[in-house]
């Protein structure tokens, strides 16, 4: 029973806090305009702030574990191999195939990663260097799932090999001016060199990166549009089963074989189990692939997630690994 507690402690406060969201919006607390320029300020100021403050005033040298970071890395690159593997077999639309990918192998490690893993252990422990590990990746492995079958854009129209080629330069170039990864390396040489921050600039970016968590959590509720969760029912099924159950049982095995335990195996359950972050969409529509179907994998998984990650939960602490 205490592991059972344990396990809604660590979860249900997240989760109320993203339901918090949803009815700020549908009571129309919550603008599209506020939402909106919520989602930009997490985006672009309080998570780097956080991963920048997190990293900054840890000790890289005491706590990098390459075996940790390699395992993230290896692990999420054969995440997307085997979605993409699955999808080129079972999904009958072929056009759906880059939608389904990245949905179905991208989590919000960035957002969650850190909420779960300061709800357990009171700090964010090694979601940091999960986040170093994996969310590069995430971008990179979407942009080519998301360009490889973009060959017919929204509006119908084919893309020719330039048009393609400037494309994947424009993503690669926002990718390397992506605030959360920006964040994460301007805290390396603070971290490496042993820097202190003046007690003023330090406790301006904690107030700043306190308040990352909570909105963002905030704007993934508010971003919920249930009807969407209808469409594309069966891909959104199927992406959903492999997102929260079936990579979390392939690859936690593998973690726990390799000796990770604590906010170690914890981080890594968030990078394999959490669910499909809301960029997923943005880039999905603006890349000419099924932001329908990655809709409803968003809804799907953020609703159904608060249950499976409770029963991951419960089992890694009833085995005594967390």
């Amino acid at each position: 029973m205490n592991n059972f507690i344990f396990s809604l402690n660590a979860t249900l406060p997240v989760f109320l806090v993203i339901f918090l969201g949803g009815i700020l919006k549908r009571t129309g607390l919550f603008t599209e305009g506020f939402t909106g320029v919520l989602d930009k300020y997490v985006f672009r100021v309080a998570l780097p702030v956080l991963l920048f403050s997190d990293i900054s005033t840890t000790d890289i040298r005491k706590i990098m574990d390459w075996k940790f970071v390699f395992f993230c890395m290896i692990a999420t690159t054969l995440m997307f191999l085997l979605v993409w593997i699955f999808a080129l077999i079972f999904l009958k639309d072929k056009s759906l195939t880059g939608a389904f990918v990245q949905a179905s192998a991208r989590g919000s490690a960035a957002i969650l990663g850190i909420a779960f893993v300061e709800n357990i252990y009171g700090n964010a422990g090694m979601a940091p260097l999960m986040i170093v590990a994996a969310v590069p990746l995430y971008n990179i492995y979407s942009v080519i799932a998301l360009t490889f079958y973009s060959d017919t854009s929204q509006n119908g129209t084919r893309q020719d090999g330039n048009n393609r080629r400037a494309m994947i330069r424009q993503v690669f170039f926002n990718i390397l001016k992506n605030p959360i990864i920006l964040g994460i390396f301007a805290g390396m040489p603070f971290s490496l060199l042993g820097i202190v921050l003046p007690d003023i600039l330090s406790k301006t970016l904690t107030s700043i990166a306190q308040t990352a968590t909570p909105m963002a959590l905030l704007s993934v509720g508010a971003a919920f549009e249930v009807k969407s969760a209808v469409s594309r029912l069966k891909p959104a099924i199927a992406a959903t089963l492999l997102k929260l159950f079936l990579l979390p049982v392939l690859f936690l095995p593998a973690a726990i074989f390799f000796g990770f335990t604590g906010s170690k195996l914890v981080a890594i359950l968030i990078m394999l189990a959490s669910p499909t972050t809301v960029s997923c969409y943005v880039m999905a529509k603006n890349m000419g692939n099924d932001a329908q179907l990655t809709s409803s994998v968003i809804v799907a998984t953020t609703l159904f997630s608060s249950v499976t990650l409770t029963l991951w939960i419960f089992i890694l602490k009833s085995a005594g690994l967390i």
